[in-house]
């Protein structure tokens, strides 16, 4: 069975904007006070809480680890984490300053090229979320930060059952994502001609099917649109439980 059209459009949009993409949105972050809190409770949530290191430790060929430059270590027990859909790796270097064993992953080789020349110290791969080159119950963390926003609603619950088959009982997944109800066809992003689609989800519907995957939803935010934003911005947290099993 072929790749589903969609993937393609996705990874040839962000091969494509991949490198105006890192330079008009960086430093978003530094303005958004409520999501780096939500990124630092997942830290702690997973074990973060970190002290430099000069050397560098081995890591899987896929996986958390580091390239180059320092590490950090642990101050209580954690395991890996990975960001899936990562992008040019804003978000995964922001958590490994927040000290977590972090690794990010994307559809996307001309993201991923970006993310390695602007992080040398994290470790990124090119790798679909639809299929995670990631051994079973292996991660303490999982986030998806605005990148579940590229799949069609039908795609999202073998996604979430993928997230729940490499994250340990116990591990943490954080979501965000665009609320609403929509699919928007862009066909110019970041100063360049695409065509892809980004999905509004509803937080409620994404909640339940997180609970079909066999996770526990322990927190949700919806926020009102900021700057350029169009509209609410919705967070999920989310645990798989160390009794359950997917539905």
């Amino acid at each position: 069975m072929g790749e589903p059209n969609w993937l393609r459009e996705t990874r040839a949009a962000y091969d494509t904007v991949a490198v105006d993409y890192a330079r008009l949105i960086h430093g978003e972050l530094d303005g958004k006070p409520l999501e780096r809190a939500l990124l630092a409770a997942f830290a702690e949530l997973v074990g973060g809480g970190a002290t430099p290191s000069a050397a560098c430790g081995a890591g899987p060929a896929v996986g958390p680890g580091c390239a180059a430059g320092p590490v950090v270590e642990v101050g209580r027990a954690a395991g890996p984490v990975v960001e899936v859909g990562c992008g040019t790796g804003r978000i995964t270097a922001h958590l490994r300053g927040l000290g977590l064993d972090v690794a990010g992953l994307d559809l996307s080789p001309g993201m991923v090229a970006v993310a390695r020349e602007s992080w040398p110290g994290v470790r990124f791969a090119v790798a679909s979320m639809t299929d995670l080159p990631l051994p079973d119950a292996g991660l303490a963390g999982l986030v998806a930060w605005y990148s579940i926003i590229h799949l069609p609603p039908e795609a999202l619950p073998a996604v979430f059952a993928e997230f729940h088959r490499v994250l340990a009982p116990g591990g943490e997944l954080l979501l965000a994502f665009k609320a609403g109800d929509q699919r928007i066809r862009l066909e110019q992003a970041y100063g360049h001609t695409v065509s892809y689609d980004v999905h509004w989800l509803p937080p409620e519907r994404i909640a339940a099917q997180l609970a079909a995957a066999g996770f526990a939803v322990h927190a949700r935010l919806v926020r009102e649109p900021e700057g350029y934003e169009r509209g609410p911005q919705a967070y999920l947290l989310a645990r798989r439980p160390h009794h359950a099993a997917p539905a």
